[in-house]
């Protein structure tokens, strides 16, 4: 199977969803609990329910543009039907945040082609502690059980403990490494990764780099370097600038969003670490506000719990 092929195909139904209501658990319980208070003692949707349920959306992470763009469009289905129940609810509310997500991302990972680029160059974004490299180890995993030839790049050269995770991780799943002295110039890892790929004839390229966001225009220049340096040996690359937020941050993943899309050109979004927080709605969020496809999800600490983003199966999983 090619890497085109990967990302066309939908991952086993049972096991992943499985996986999936497992990781949203603490969000589903709390934004499910908020929403039968919501409507305690209402049997039909009235402004009360309306305000109440607003409440409820901004205080689970979803921010409050998209939730004034959700109540509206509920607010419009009840003047539409004229009696909405409260039973009724829940499965509207459902409805309105799938056709959110289709619209913001029009592209769905199981129709999605990347065209037809060997090596296919990922530059990975995202500030410390985010689980950036760990992202990328389960990405590089993924795609390797799939019998692509993958090499990761060790461009976050600023910190010790990033070249020495990004290794560890390289060792673990048995895919090549290219890494430099601590302190080395980051766009010199990512030309010499790239021009190795294309040497070997390697399918995908992955390369981590440093998220310091205390100087954004050191930030831009940096990526801009990388980015240069990778396009002199791959026309076009990197293809998929990803960038990594922790969806346990809630609100501040949205500022770092904010940072990151504004510093480079991000074309795609993992949001990890969704099974240890209760703020799963931030995936609803910062997909509607920066129009920008969520790609993979984390919902668990093992080494297959990143998951390819599947708008229907999120929402299942939010209100089953």
């Amino acid at each position: 199977m090619g890497l085109f092929d990967f990302f066309k195909k939908k991952e086993t139904a049972p096991e992943a969803q499985e996986a999936l209501n497992k990781g949203l658990e603490k969000t589903k319980e709390g934004f499910l609990s908020k929403i039968t208070k919501a409507v305690a003692g209402k049997t039909t949707v009235d402004d009360d329910v309306l305000d109440n349920l607003e409440e409820v959306l901004v205080t689970s992470d979803v921010g409050v543009s998209t939730t004034l763009k959700i109540i509206d469009r509920i607010q419009d289905r009840v003047a539409r039907d004229k009696y909405l129940s409260t039973n009724e609810l829940n499965l509207l509310l459902r409805d309105e945040i799938q056709l959110l997500l289709s619209e913001n991302n029009s592209n769905d990972f199981r129709s999605f082609e990347y065209g037809n680029h060997k090596p296919y160059v990922i530059m990975v974004v995202g500030v410390n502690g985010v689980g950036k490299t760990t992202t990328i180890g389960k990405l590089a995993n993924k795609l390797k059980g799939e019998g692509l030839k993958v090499v990761l790049g060790a461009a976050d050269t600023f910190r010790a403990a990033a070249v020495d995770q990004i290794k560890l991780w390289a060792e673990r799943i048995g895919v090549r490494i290219v890494a430099q002295a601590m302190g080395s110039d980051p766009a010199s890892v990512a030309f010499d990764t790239i021009q190795s790929a294309v040497a070997n004839g390697e399918d995908v390229v992955i390369i981590d780099t440093a998220g310091r966001l205390h100087n954004k225009i050191g930030l831009m220049n940096e990526l801009g370097k990388i980015k240069k340096v990778m396009e002199k040996v791959v026309p076009g690359a990197p293809h998929e600038i990803l960038l990594v937020l922790d969806g346990s941050t809630g609100q501040n993943a949205f500022e770092q969003c904010k940072q990151f899309t504004e510093a480079t050109d991000v074309n795609a979004l993992a949001i990890t670490k969704l099974d240890g927080t209760a703020k799963g709605g931030v995936v609803i969020g910062i997909s509607d506000q920066f129009k920008i496809p969520v790609k993979y999800i984390g919902v668990g600490e093992g080494i297959n719990d990143l998951q390819l983003f599947d708008k229907k199966a999120f929402v299942d999983g939010l209100f089953k």
